[in-house]
């Protein structure tokens, strides 16, 4: 019995696609003659499931233009296209441990990832980003950074590669449908991600000498899953919660004091629902064919990440460079007297990643089974630079004093200032994937 499961997505938390609700490790195993309910431990499954992205989205900036009715709200332009593409090996395993308890672990490699980003305009004097300094007139090519680039390219990053995390994990069924037909398969379980690959950093001054893929964040993910068979369907449900813990101490994810708010990375909430039609159930030869339809709704919440324009902003920001972007990393010693880098990532504004699932399952044999599975991903329109001016105390002004410890040194006017900001719109992914599982 084949099952659903959110599919890696790298940036984003990745799980296995393709991993049978009704067979639990250290449990039963519901492929036998028996009616499906046997006495036959599982207690080891092998897994490699590999996923190819295609992510694209439309950066657009707000302008302010006096002409406006303040009441018709922020109008925005847009300026740049992105594109990114990412090849990613998953190997995993699942250890029976004890009645119904089971460890796990998992490996996301990513093979290859690589992105873009093109003017919209090709008259590039008419890009915000231009004209403010964000990207140099001549774009920017990482394999080539001192030739201008060709047609419409605006930058275009390094080839990436590498770890990000190694998750383990622990799960337990509270109900097993294989034991009791009256109920139910009822998972609950704990994973830990641990960071640890190279952190993505990108340095204007040598952009291929960082090649990793790591966000150097420690998360823990909650999830639970509730799964039936009903004859020839299986309906299921999933629910998890994912919260950043702690940080590597080479992350870009550290807290700079005084006004600065939001700088851990987002947490994340996931409902997803579906249901698994058998086309073919042959309990004697074992073998079986289905189709599993399945929807996922995965809210964002407001945090710091790396954004389509990550590489861009640190690019602009290089204190040695003289960028618009540079920090000033401590308001309280007059503005400018100690420039910080810009690290890239942003603070995001909350928004939601809706996903519809069409996956192709078959089992041959007692212990083989693969999957190919297609997800299309819609992401609703949101802020990516929103960090907020800083912090009011305990004054009676309610404004962000300057000079004072009230002041973000996140904040960059050019980028988050209300009229200034960028916005990701008309996000849409697609990913296909396939899977090949072995139970022992």
């Amino acid at each position: 019995m084949l099952r659903h499961v959110p599919l890696l997505i790298v940036a984003l938390a990745a799980n296995a696609f393709a991993g049978p609700d009704s067979i639990v490790p250290g449990g039963q195993d519901p492929e036998s003659n028996d009616a499906g309910f046997a006495n036959k431990s599982v207690d080891v499954w092998t897994e490699i499931d590999y996923a190819y992205e295609l992510d694209s989205s439309r950066l657009v900036r707000e302008v302010i233009d006096t002409n406006r009715d303040p009441l018709d709200g922020t109008r925005t332009i847009s300026d740049l296209e992105f594109k990114q593409f990412s090849h990613t090996i998953t190997p995993r395993l699942h250890v029976g441990v004890f009645r119904d308890t089971f460890v796990t672990a998992a490996l996301p490699i990513v093979i290859q990832q690589a992105r873009e980003l093109r003017f919209v305009d090709t008259d590039r004097s008419g890009s915000t980003a231009v004209a403010d300094g964000i990207l140099p007139m001549q774009g920017f090519d990482a394999s080539d950074p001192n030739t201008p680039t060709a047609a419409d390219l605006a930058f275009r990053g390094p080839n990436r590669h590498g770890l990000d995390q190694v998750y383990l994990g622990l799960g337990t069924a509270f109900m097993n449908q294989l034991k009791d037909d009256t109920k139910p398969t009822w998972k609950l379980g704990a994973d830990i991600r641990l960071a640890v690959g190279t952190v993505m950093k990108f340095d204007p001054m040598a952009p291929e000498a960082n090649r990793g893929v790591s966000r150097g964040v420690n998360e823990l993910e909650l999830w639970t899953t509730f799964a039936r068979k009903l004859g020839w369907a299986e309906p299921w449900i999933e629910l998890s919660w994912l919260v950043p813990l702690t940080d590597k101490s080479d992350s870009l994810f550290t807290d700079p004091g005084f006004g600065a708010t939001n700088v851990q990375s987002s947490m994340q909430a996931t409902v997803a629902s579906g249901l698994e039609i058998y086309a073919l159930d042959n309990r004697a030869e074992e073998t079986r064919i289905s189709i599993d339809i399945g929807s996922w709704f995965r809210a964002h919440f407001e945090g710091r990440e790396y954004t389509e324009m990550w590489e861009v902003f640190a690019l602009a920001g290089d204190s040695r460079r003289g960028g618009p972007l540079i920090l000033d990393s401590n308001p309280l010693n007059g503005g400018g007297n100690d420039p910080l880098s810009h690290p890239g990532i942003t603070n995001i504004e909350n928004y939601l990643e809706m996903t519809s699932r069409f996956a192709l399952r078959a089992q041959i044999g007692p212990h083989v089974r693969f999957a190919v599975v297609g997800d299309l991903i819609w992401k609703t329109d949101h802020a990516i630079s929103f960090a907020d001016a800083g912090v009011d105390r305990n004054d009676d002004n309610d404004l962000v004093n300057p000079g004072t410890d009230e002041v973000n040194p996140l904040h960059a006017n050019t980028i988050d200032l209300v009229g200034h900001r960028y916005r990701s719109v008309d996000g849409f992914d697609v990913v296909i994937g396939v899977s090949g599982q072995v139970l022992f």
